[in-house]
């Protein structure tokens, strides 16, 4: 399918693209091989190839979601810069 510059001009305006006379001229040329080369693609016959949407296996990689102990208080307080009453204190995000 060839692309007339005409047609590369609208889809560059469409795009906001400003483009020069040069790139019109190579963009038409390569857009018109990119689609003749889909074209080709759509010729061949795929019909005793079976769908295939992942090329690889699909297998869960996530372990298993067990339960386990978790810090206590002192522990997750203890590299804390500041702390009060018990929680990690933090400077005020927002101010009234």
């Amino acid at each position: 399918m060839h692309l007339t510059i005409d047609e590369v001009r609208h889809v560059a305006q469409l795009a906001r693209l400003g483009l020069t006379d040069e790139e019109l001229a190579l963009y038409a040329e390569q857009l018109s091989a990119i689609l003749d080369y889909a074209d080709l693609l759509q010729q061949v016959d795929t019909s005793h190839v079976a769908p295939t949407p992942y090329v690889l296996p699909l297998q869960n990689v996530i372990r298993e979601d067990t339960a386990a102990s978790s810090l206590d208080n002192a522990a997750a307080l203890g590299n804390a810069p500041d702390q009060a009453d018990g929680f990690f204190r933090v400077r005020a995000v927002f101010e009234e």
